[in-house]
């Protein structure tokens, strides 16, 4: 069409030269509301300008919005008109101009109104009965033709009176069914045009509810605690509310379908009523239950027969309501009435409550256990009854064996019998063993005899009698032992050559020999050379590697089979070259996953070397689903694998293996292989994200552990002089160990402080040794001990400080504070100090300062620690109330132990009454003359024990720090 149309503008262009053509495309135009569409002016001649005309009459100008306008070449232009309108209708006219020469051609555009349906809803529901109006609002210009069609098929109301198509488009059903529900289609249609539109409706029909039971009679057991189920399924739509009639006993399922009775009784059987109701309506049905007894079985008995009897029956008698029904079964056979076996041996018949299984012929594979069931509609019971078969034995077994001269032998004679049947061998007529016979023993389990024979000589070799004897009978069967021989030669197949290996392929010996192959020898040289061989085990007839090979040099290879005999022929001789020198073969893989699931060992196996010493191996790997590659492993050579770890959960894996000598590198070695699935993480109790790892639960364990271990050893030391602190004490504080423990001990109460870094500090509040100006007398070396004493009470004095005696050249003092609560209401204080020497040299000790209940200012050092917490009980034994005249003895002297040789000594010198100057606020209790023979006081005891402790705290903070 396109060429005829172009010649005849041709021809027109030839004859009308000097004139202008203009033709609009297409002539005419309709458009539906709110569609848009183009039209082409096309001229023929050189036109200058073209121009459109609403069909107002105006020009129509570029860049209107509903109208566009747009010259496409020199000889056309295009008229589009956006989203129509009724205002869109009319002529439009194309003007050309070129000069004085003008041309035009005209187009009518019509707009309509395309097929809308404004009311079409989905679904619509109506009851079954009632005349139902399916709405369908449809307009357009011209008004459409409407038609119905409903499951494919179109409605003809000429047809079926029940369907009126109505003036306004509607669809009538009069007395709708529920076979009328479904898709209905509301197809308009515009003749004028070819138009056509519809839509699909969805109409529903409810129905009356429909009800029924499960089961009219439903049987229940009259035992106790059994139940029994009612149940109703209702129809309709919507869907039921079922209703059922139930009392104090009864439970409901969920959607009311089910009644269950509990403890079911006798008196609970009767009619149940069951209701289903929807907004159409209700219906009833009634369910019976029927209480019956459950099946039980009354009699059995166990029943015994002799192989080759002609018959057996076994009897089975069952109670119950209604009559069960018994059947029998033997392993997965089972037997029903009035069944028979094939070979016609096994026949059931049952009577009212009695069923026997006869089984004809018997044999002594009918021996075993029988099942008797029996079953009704509410249960059943099953009972064994067993049958014995007494037959006579039969042996089992190979009937060959072989040996060789000094090699020991079993021949088995395996036998069923039922009683079980003695067996005796025997040879020549003769019973074994006998007196000429040492190198044979019998050996019996309950069903096996075992002949052992080590042949002396070719006489051994030959045929053996095996009896076996019970009630029922005897059977005999002849054993034979065959003299064992070497095998024959294996037959090499092929031999596949590489650099330094060479697979053997070869075919057993035709002959084992009658004994099993035990290794195979492989045997190969060079030309002219001596062999060299090696032993391979056995395995199947698998091809043989031979390794250490030459590259390119000529072998000859040879092997042969070895059995408990001996060693057989050597098979043919078999001419090979292996390969030069060059790359190794690829090795071979295994991968085995690691404990966790995301971690893989990768091993290989090294195959041929190429005549040249591996290198090295190239190990890479990657997930499936990524297309890069892990950065490359290289292992040193002699390694066998390697570990990947850390891979993606629950994902396939691509690895390669490469081989590398001087030649360069193998094809590699590839596996794949998936990762487990993530184990799930068990949030923790408080709801948090993750719970406590393995690693923190064990930590936690061992730090509650630890503690535990430090109170029980804290407390052996200090009642017991015992434990692992008592030993850090000696050994690394160069301390003595304490005393014996005393007795008596003044009540008294040590200060503990911490401060801001939390290291405990023990400060005690001491009385100092006289100094050189005190009472006139010299200076005097610190004693080991100063007796404990108690100050008389005096409500004037003050509180006592607690003090840190300054470290002489000797030795370093540790303080501690000690008060006693007395009855009295004045604050009492005792004073204890106490001193170690060095181990390593004894150094004259610096005078210490002067302590007093009243220490002037600046005389001693006040402690820069934090303030004294809460006293703390460390006494033995309770303090005895002081008297009013002079404070209460200490304790008794008590010995101290002998200290190491080469350790730190303690001595105790003799206890002086203190002089005037020192008697002004200490009182020394006992009796003056018993104090040289003294060794040790209990205050110096006391003192080692806190200087010890101190030492091993600050050791533990520093360990801990």
């Amino acid at each position: 069409m396109l060429q005829i149309r172009d010649l005849i503008w041709g021809l027109l262009f030839i004859g009308c030269a000097a004139s202008i053509q203009v033709q609009i495309i297409p002539t005419q135009g309709e458009i539906s509301v709110g569609e848009s569409k183009f039209f082409l002016c096309e001229v023929v001649g050189d036109a200058k300008d073209i121009d459109w005309y609403a069909p107002s009459g105006e020009k129509i100008l570029p860049n209107r919005p509903d109208i566009f306008v747009s010259r496409t070449d020199e000889t056309t232009s295009s008229l589009t008109i956006y989203h129509a309108n009724v205002d869109s209708a009319g002529i439009y006219k194309c003007v050309a101009k070129n000069g004085n020469k003008e041309a035009q051609a005209t187009v009518q555009v019509k707009i309509f109104q395309k097929i809308t349906f404004e009311s079409a809803p989905s679904p619509q529901e109506f009851n079954e009965g009632d005349d139902a109006d399916i709405v369908c609002d449809v307009v357009s210009s011209p008004p459409p033709a409407i038609f119905w069609k409903h499951k494919g098929a179109k409605i003809e109301p000429l047809k079926d009176v029940r369907f009126r198509i109505m003036s306004n488009g509607h669809l009538q059903i009069r007395g709708i069914k529920k076979t009328d529900e479904g898709m209905y289609n509301c197809e308009a249609r515009v003749m004028a045009r070819g138009e056509i539109d519809f839509r699909m409706m969805k109409v529903i029909v409810n129905v009356l509810p429909t009800i029924r039971a499960r089961q009219a009679d439903v049987n229940a057991t009259a035992d106790i605690g059994s139940s029994a189920l009612l149940a109703c399924d209702a129809d309709g739509f919507p869907d039921n509310n079922v209703v059922l009639e139930t009392g104090d006993k009864y439970s409901l399922n969920e959607d009311g379908s089910e009644l269950v009775i509990k403890d079911v009784k006798k008196v609970d059987e009767g009619d149940y009523t069951c209701i289903a109701k929807n907004k159409a309506g209700e219906k009833t049905e009634e369910v019976s239950l029927n209480v019956f007894v459950q099946p039980k079985i009354t009699y059995w008995k166990n029943q015994t027969a002799s192989e080759f009897d002609e018959e057996v029956t076994l009897t089975c008698e069952a109670s119950g309501d209604p009559t069960p029904v018994i059947s029998w079964s033997f392993g997965n056979r089972v037997f029903t009435e009035g069944e028979q076996s094939l070979d016609r041996n096994v026949v059931v018949r049952s009577h009212a409550r009695v069923s026997s299984l006869t089984l004809k012929n018997v044999q002594f594979t009918y021996a075993g256990q029988y099942l008797c069931t029996a079953s009704n509609s509410i249960g059943q019971d099953t009972k064994p009854i067993y049958l014995e078969v007494r037959y006579a034995p039969k042996i089992l077994g190979e009937v060959t064996a072989y040996t060789w001269e000094g090699n020991p032998a079993n021949i088995t004679c395996e036998v069923e019998a039922h009683p079980g049947a003695s067996l005796v061998w025997f040879r020549d007529g003769l019973q074994l063993p006998s007196a000429n016979t040492t190198n044979m023993r019998i050996y019996n389990t309950p069903t096996i005899s075992y002949l052992e024979i080590t042949p002396d000589s070719q006489n051994d070799f030959g045929s053996y009698n095996c009896t076996a004897t019970n009630v029922m009978g005897s059977e005999s069967k002849e054993f034979l032992l065959i003299p064992a021989d070497v095998p024959s030669s294996p037959q090499i197949q092929q031999v596949e050559p590489f650099s330094s290996t060479a697979v053997v392929e070869f075919e057993e010996p035709d002959s084992m020999g009658g004994v099993p192959i035990i290794k195979y020898i492989v045997e190969w040289r060079l030309l002219g050379e001596e062999w060299t061989g090696r032993e391979f085990e056995a395995e199947d007839g698998e091809p043989i590697t031979i390794m250490g090979l030459k590259p390119e040099s000529t072998y000859e290879v040879k092997m042969s089979a070895i059995n408990g005999k001996g060693k057989g022929e050597s098979s043919l001789l078999t001419v090979f070259k292996t390969e030069p020198v060059r790359e190794p073969t690829a090795p071979k893989l295994e991968v085995k996953a690691q404990k966790g699931g995301n971690s893989f060992k990768v091993n290989w196996i090294k195959q041929d070397d190429g005549g040249s010493p591996i290198m090295h191996y190239l190990i890479r790997y990657k997930a499936k689903h990524v297309s890069e590659w892990k950065p490359e492993i290289r292992i040193p050579q002699g390694s066998e694998y390697v570990l990947l770890n850390g891979l993606e959960w629950n994902t396939e894996y691509d690895v390669y293996v490469v081989a590398e000598n001087q030649q360069g590198k193998s094809k590699p070695g590839t596996l794949s292989f998936k990762t487990a699935v993530q184990p799930t993480t068990i949030p923790d109790a408080t709801g948090g994200g993750s719970g406590l790892g393995t690693g923190a639960i064990v930590g936690i364990l061992i730090v509650v552990f630890f503690l535990l271990l430090v109170g029980v050893d804290v407390t052996c030391y200090f009642l017991n002089k015992c434990g692992l602190l008592m030993c850090i004490a000696v050994n690394f504080c160069g301390k003595a160990g304490p005393g014996a423990k005393t007795k008596d001990l003044e009540e008294g109460k040590a200060a503990f402080t911490k401060d801001e870094s939390k290291e405990p500090i023990v400060e005690v509040r001491t009385e100092e040794e006289n100094t050189p100006n005190q009472g006139g007398g010299g200076p005097t070396e610190p004693n080991e001990t100063t007796p404990l004493t108690e100050p008389e009470p005096a409500a004037a004095d003050p509180p006592s400080t607690a003090v840190d005696l300054l470290p002489s050249a000797a030795a370093n003092s540790v303080s501690e504070g000690f008060s006693t609560a007395q009855s009295s209401p004045a604050s009492e204080s005792t004073a204890l100090t106490a001193s170690a020497s060095s181990p390593a040299k004894a150094a004259p000790a610096k005078p210490p300062p002067q302590n007093s209940p009243a220490a002037p200012s600046g005389s001693p050092k006040v402690n820069p620690q934090p303030d004294v917490g809460p006293l703390v009980d460390l006494s033995d034994t309770p303090n005895a109330p002081p008297s009013s005249s002079q404070a209460a003895p200490v304790s008794q002297p008590v010995s101290a132990p002998p200290a190491k040789a080469d350790g730190p000594q303690s001595t105790c010198g003799s206890a002086k009454a203190p002089d005037s100057s020192q008697g002004q606020d200490l009182q020394v209790a006992g009796p003056t003359e018993d104090a040289p023979n003294a060794p040790c006081t209990d205050s110096s005891t006391r003192q080692n024990e806190y200087e010890h402790f101190h030492c091993i705290c600050v050791l533990l903070l520093n360990l801990w720090r």
